[in-house]
């Protein structure tokens, strides 16, 4: 193997090649989280046959320039493919590939790079599809804990600090309760000039849009306990290329590193082998035609074709207290904290299934009916759906949000998405619906006075009216269980 730096546009780029005379087919990745983490990567790649590019988007790092997130990512990994198909060691054939930011740097060059430097294939792992899809959940609620931390660690900076945001909750406990959401950074002590304008952007759903348009094979991978498992699927369903592949499994944001509740030794794939054999197959045309893929059933051990889903059907829930509460912003439903209050006066509305008779596979979008009403111009109805286990333990299954703005007072009728579950849930469990005005600190807190969340400097109190008889959960439940597939044979087919 040969390794060495190089300077491309500018930009800092490491290059690693295989053993042999080549010339070599590349992968590309680029990267705001420092190009030398990922050196065991390109080591692999390059151990298999493929020129590893690695490198450090504009402004980070070693790589000169400012950096503004993704803003300059098609233009920046255009000139980045042109060079390499100009190297002597480059057969022309090429591979975008990243997890997270660097997914999102894959697919701009995929969707939005001129003709003549768009990649050969795409490996997108937990894309970040753009601002407005990582600030808001579709709805418009704002995503602060999350944006806060990765706003702390990278935002502004060339380099890093992964610990910025819990140190600066371990010196200030109440750090993100302070107003307004715009005023944080002085909090924190920073400064962070693009923080305001990650709150103006509104094109979500632009990558997606231009998905419809690509002519090139697509791996897309996800978990079920990821933020962005929603963006994954989307993104996967409307891909217009030759062949979409969707790899889902029982996991959070780091994938294999994070698994979440449920997963078992079945869902423990080489994730790297899995990608150096899609990319074989890509590039030499050979995938069949179509979507295809597989989703791990949390609690099954098992994994299931991507596009098996359960048939919607409503389940019953009997009210336990809350039909009417308060949303008190003073004192919001936390979503760290899955305890019930027992005193006091209710602040969320809390419902409950009888236990289930017998297993039950949950694949599938879940949502929740409400008929309810706010006394404010505007509410957020949060509504997280938890198992609570015979033996007494509680976990969190699902979460959704929405903002309404009706007339104070008037009653309205909306559906609350609570995202996919891929999910066996055991006999005996009960699920636990709860209907709150909050979810922090994952969410900002709606001020209820129809300003914005995000430069509000006053919260009021909101109270609020749930119709039990108007409550409907729905669950995606398999009724015939198709057969186990293993998920590399879904994603080389």
């Amino acid at each position: 193997m040969t390794a060495w730096c190089a300077t491309v546009g500018r930009l800092a780029t490491d290059v690693r090649l295989p053993a042999g005379d080549g010339p070599f087919p590349a992968v590309l990745v680029r990267t705001p989280y420092d190009r030398t983490r990922h050196e065991a990567e390109a080591r692999g790649w390059a151990r298999r046959g493929f020129a590893a590019v690695v490198q450090d988007v504009r402004g980070r790092f070693a790589s000169p320039g400012e950096w503004h997130p993704y803003a300059h990512e098609a233009a920046d990994g255009a000139a980045a493919v042109r060079w390499i198909r100009r190297q002597p060691w480059s057969d022309g054939r090429l591979v975008a590939a990243g997890a997270s930011y660097a997914a999102h740097c894959a697919l701009a060059l995929a969707l939005d790079a001129p003709e003549d430097a768009r990649p050969d294939a795409v490996i997108a792992a937990v894309p970040a599809l753009g601002l407005a899809e990582t600030a808001r959940e579709e709805s418009g609620a704002e995503r602060l804990l999350s944006r806060l931390g990765w706003w702390a660690a990278h935002g502004d900076r060339p380099d890093s600090d992964e610990k910025a945001l819990a140190e600066a909750l371990a010196a200030d406990p109440a750090l993100l309760t302070h107003l307004p959401l715009t005023g944080l950074p002085e909090r924190l002590g920073r400064n962070l000039p693009s923080w305001p304008g990650l709150w103006r952007a509104r094109d979500r759903g632009r990558l997606v849009a231009k998905a419809v348009h690509a002519r090139l094979p697509l791996l897309a991978v996800g978990g079920h306990h990821d933020h962005f498992t929603e963006d994954t699927v989307a993104l996967w369903r409307a891909w217009g290329g030759p062949s979409a592949r969707l790899l889902l499994g029982p996991w959070g944001h780091s994938l294999l590193a994070s698994p979440g509740p449920g997963a078992g030794p079945a869902h423990r794939v080489n994730l790297g082998e899995l990608y150096v054999r899609w990319a074989r197959r890509a590039l030499a045309g050979e995938l069949a035609p179509g979507r295809h893929g597989a989703q791990g059933l949390g609690g099954a051990d098992l994994w299931l074709p991507a596009t098996a889903e359960g048939e919607p059907r409503p389940h019953r829930t009997r009210l336990l207290h809350g039909r009417a509460f308060t949303a008190d912003p003073g004192r919001p439903v936390r979503s760290d904290d899955l305890t019930v209050p027992a005193d006091g006066p209710p602040d969320r509305c809390l419902l409950v299934t009888p236990p289930l008779p017998r297993p039950l596979d949950v694949v599938g979008p879940v949502g929740a009916h409400l008929r309810a009403t706010a006394h404010t111009p505007s509410a957020d109805w949060a509504a997280r759906l938890v198992a609570l286990s015979p033996e007494g333990t509680a976990e969190r299954l699902a979460v959704g949000i929405v903002r309404r703005a009706e007339p104070p007072g008037s009653e309205a009728e909306f559906t609350i998405g609570l995202g996919r579950l891929a999910r066996r849930l055991p006999a005996g469990t009960r699920l636990r619906l709860e209907i709150a005005g909050h979810h922090f600190p994952a969410h900002a807190r709606n001020p209820h006075t129809g300003q914005d969340p995000v430069t509000a400097a006053r919260l009021l109190p909101s109270r609020r009216e749930v119709d039990p008889d108007g409550v409907a959960l729905t669950l995606p439940v398999l009724t015939s269980r198709p057969a186990p597939t293993d998920p590399a044979q879904e994603i080389l087919r």
